[in-house]
């Protein structure tokens, strides 16, 4: 597959018959993507679901189908657009790929902040896993997946332990732009250094055309 990392949360995958791209948030540079055939929203916050721009996004992909958490669809809806909406465990199918949102719930930053639905997608029985803002392990092998490495409700360990758990051939780093320079670095180096045997740990170019 090719991938393409736009920033912080949002990575575009290319399976050779779709082309998806995942949370295209506040912190990302997307605005020159086109011929997508999916948007997928993992949860509501600004990092991964930018309001101001999602609209332009889908007016220049006019084929694309935004699909969206359940908390999520309040906001797109605001904004004049009719997404479809998952159910965690129902799978469905975008372009002749198989998507299945796993999980269900945000990541907790604290007891008091209350936490949004928060749907991971599991491509293609596993062939690429973007968790979104929680740390859920899903019952599919996963080949490529995308590992937090910066967030209010993370800590380093938090991420070696969850890359070690999902144990995927492909470990790419996202979810970063919380994190000062010398902070990713850090966060990096440490996934890299503990990471299972098998998996190798990619980070992929900003704004590149890689493949995994």
């Amino acid at each position: 597959m090719q991938f393409v990392h736009y920033g912080h949360a949002c990575v575009l995958v290319d399976t050779g018959t779709a082309r998806l791209l995942f949370d295209p948030g506040v912190f990302s540079s997307f605005e020159d993507v086109r011929g997508v055939d999916a948007i997928l929203i993992t949860h509501m916050h600004a990092d991964h679901l930018d309001p101001a721009r999602l609209p332009a996004l889908l007016e220049v992909n006019p084929g694309a189908q935004l699909i969206v958490d359940a908390d999520s669809a309040p906001v797109v809806r605001d904004l004049g657009l009719e997404p479809t909406v998952v159910e965690i465990g129902t799978a469905l199918t975008v372009a002749g790929v198989r998507v299945n949102p796993v999980g269900g719930t945000h990541a907790e930053i604290h007891r008091e902040i209350p936490r949004p639905a928060n749907a991971g997608y599991v491509i293609n029985d596993g062939a690429f896993y973007h968790p979104g803002d929680a740390l859920h392990v899903p019952e599919e092998s996963i080949d490529v997946l995308g590992v937090p490495v910066g967030a209010p409700w993370l800590k380093v360990g938090e991420a070696v332990d969850f890359t070690r758990a999902v144990a995927p051939r492909v470990a790419v780093p996202i979810h970063e732009r919380t994190l000062s320079d010398a902070g990713i670095q850090i966060s990096l180096s440490r996934v890299q250094a503990m990471a299972p045997e098998k998996t190798t740990t990619t980070v992929l170019p900003s704004g590149q055309e890689t493949e995994v």
